[in-house]
């Protein structure tokens, strides 16, 4: 299984950018997703996550300018981020919570991480 994230780079404060993350391989069934940002010297911190059925939560500091969103039959989840601040570099990392095979219990799955920089 892997997931493959896209859309990072440089973009300008008050900017926009749109992240996707595709999940592949041997999937039974994707749970909820989500995406993660972890700034430099700072700790990982859940960002957005949404539900199979499309249920959203998201961090008080990214509320009315994210929009996380998925497509179930693509597995794939995206983010769409608004009004960008510098505040919001980082390394952007998709979550998938996934089952490989029906029998198994659902397990946590990481993209690899990429970088969005937002600075003029």
């Amino acid at each position: 299984v892997q997931l493959v994230e896209s859309g990072g780079g440089l973009v300008q404060p008050g900017g926009s950018r749109r992240l996707s993350c595709a999940a592949s391989g041997s999937i039974f069934a994707i749970n909820d997703m989500g995406w993660y940002r972890q700034a430099p010297g700072k700790q990982r911190e859940s960002v957005a996550t949404i539900t199979r059925e499309g249920s959203t939560n998201y961090v008080d500091s990214v509320k009315g300018r994210f929009t996380i969103s998925r497509d179930n039959a693509k597995n794939t989840v995206y983010l769409q981020m608004n009004n960008l601040s510098p505040e919001d570099t980082a390394v952007y990392y998709c979550n998938a919570d996934l089952r490989v095979y029906d029998w198994l219990p659902s397990t946590p799955y990481w993209g690899q991480g990429t970088q969005v920089t937002v600075s003029s």
